[in-house]
């Protein structure tokens, strides 16, 4: 093999990436990120879209699990240009009758909405958020920190006792409705918890949905759901410009067609063009985990048992995105909608448990479940003063989607959004429309419009994802680490992933590397022997 040599070849830019580049580039590894895109950050971007002057991010926009992920507050990006901007409000949710229930980062406005549909639920949300805090510092480090969260765990403990931590344990395995139901009376704080949960591809009725729900609309009370001032492609350049500031590179353009495995060890990649990039320490890769094993690794590199588990990865669903470039702003009936950041549109918590039966039954929904984004409320960077740019998005089953049916669903979008803001669809100017083939055009990671890399469902969860294992970044390839959100603990923007994989690969080559090797290997082999 002949080309150039580093320390770290990392595949793929997106946020988690990034992240492990960065962290190597800071214990002083020569670090290479290899993106097959023109520009880097993967659904991290932003571009004018729809209309010249209106800033459109291509995916994600909010990012309240960034706020407070210690992974990425370790980083500092603020020294590197980041800056973070709200909307008034933080999320309402309209229901079918407009009634809303808000969610603010003002606790008497959260506990007022809530007391407007039964007496008694805000006093209720303020025990919730009062226990948050008590814990959100160890369950934020067990969530993003690699596992199994040993010192974590143990700070739960402490804060806690036994017994209560034994309760949120349980709470963990609680679907939303049965949650909603425990804490509250009310229609108005039971949507919410079940709404923030469809951030994820769990409805209401799904064991586990109830720590995503609590976890979202905690967090949003706490911090908000705050967006990069600019626009989401800001808190990638920030990533990029602190990487390059250590010595790290991001070469662009570059497809990654194979990793190079020798003797049962990564040794480098190869990319569209033939060329060859050695790493001396590891490769890291922020793509899903079937493309990895399947794909860049070869199955004859892999044992077959875990080859045999990989042909079981559950996909999320798959996804259709607007952008528009609106004339003004939304033109919501109810004031609670018009100053939120995010507005969920759709119906109470049996009408998204029966738009989630409808998705796993493989049926598109009569009625969709919308999660909006108005950003120029958020951001007045974003467009033409006086104009919004505003995106939606909705889950559709997997399978073939022509540009008629994606045109059609976009259409259907539109009206709804139209029922609870009459005069919407004239003010729009131009939309941009992305079924879940032009999502995967856009970023590779997003197979079939999926937007979580896989499933957020307990049985693709801990050591269970991608497939039965360690919850690791670790692989059966040495020096092979999984970086994205196809690891734990999963999507979203928070950067543990790749955190988690550049630990591992510092682990790797310190001063214990030797016993470390041996340890993983002897885990793996009882695994998938």
């Amino acid at each position: 093999m002949d080309g150039m040599a580093v320390d770290a070849v990392v595949i793929g830019s997106g946020p988690n990436g990034l992240v492990a580049a960065n962290l190597l580039a800071d214990a002083g590894w020569s670090v290479l990120v290899l993106e097959a895109a023109d520009e880097p950050g993967g659904s991290v971007r932003t571009a004018e879209i729809t209309a010249p002057g209106f800033r459109n991010d291509l995916c994600s926009s909010f990012y309240p699990v960034a706020a407070v992920s210690p992974v990425l507050q370790a980083l500092e990006l603020e020294r590197h240009g980041l800056r973070w901007t709200h909307a008034p409000e933080v999320l309402a949710h309209v229901l079918p009758d407009d009634r809303t229930v808000l969610l603010s980062r003002d606790l008497d406005r959260t506990a007022k909405s809530l007391e407007s549909f039964v007496a008694g639920d805000g006093d209720a949300w303020r025990e919730l958020y009062a226990e948050w805090l008590k814990i959100r510092e160890p369950v934020m480090a067990a969530i993003t920190g690699p596992f199994p969260p040993v010192r974590a765990s143990v700070g739960l403990l402490r804060s806690l006792g036994v017994g209560d931590a034994l309760r949120l344990a349980r709470t963990f395995t609680l679907t939303a409705r049965r949650m909603g139901e425990e804490r509250f009376t009310g229609e108005g704080a039971q949507v919410l918890l079940a709404g923030n949960a469809l951030h994820t591809d769990l409805g209401p009725d799904q064991a586990g949905s109830a720590v995503f729900g609590w976890m979202m609309a905690m967090i949003g009370q706490e911090v908000g759901f705050p967006a990069p001032v600019g626009g989401a492609g800001s808190l990638t350049a920030a990533l990029v410009a602190r990487l390059r500031q250590r010595g790290g590179q991001v070469s662009c353009g570059r497809r990654v067609t194979s990793v190079l495995v020798a003797g049962g060890r990564a040794m480098g990649v190869r990319d569209s063009s033939g060329s060859v990039v050695l790493a001396r320490h590891a490769v890291l890769a922020d793509v899903p985990a079937p493309a990895l094993y399947l794909d860049l690794v070869g199955p004859d590199h892999l044992p077959a048992a875990f080859v045999a588990d990989l042909a079981r990865f559950d996909w999320d669903d798959a996804t259709i995105k607007v952008d528009w470039a609106l004339s003004g702003p939304v033109p919501w009936a109810v004031a609670d909608a018009a100053s939120a950041g995010t507005v969920h549109i759709g119906p109470d918590v049996n009408g998204l448990a029966t738009f989630r039966n409808d998705l796993a039954c493989g049926r598109l929904p009569r009625t969709p479940f919308i999660l909006m984004g108005q950003m120029t409320t958020t951001d007045p960077t974003r467009s033409p003063e006086g104009t919004e740019s505003a995106w939606a998005y909705t889950h559709v089953p997997r399978g073939q989607w022509t540009p008629d049916r994606i045109r059609r669903r976009a259409d259907r979008m539109e009206q709804a959004i139209e029922q609870h803001a009459p005069g919407f669809r004239a003010k729009i100017v131009a939309r941009s429309v992305m079924g879940p083939v032009e999502l995967a055009e856009h970023n590779m990671s997003l197979v079939e419009g999926s937007i979580n890399t896989g499933t957020a469902a307990l049985h693709q969860q801990l050591v269970f994802r991608p497939t039965v294992g360690t919850g690791r970044a670790d692989t059966p390839i040495d020096r092979l680490y999984l970086a994205g959100a196809a690891a734990h603990p999963g999507g979203a923007v928070h950067g543990a992933p790749g955190a988690n994989a550049a630990k591992a690969a510092l682990a790797r080559h310190g001063l214990a590397g030797g016993p470390y090797r041996l340890a993983i290997k002897a885990v793996h082999r009882a695994l998938y022997r």
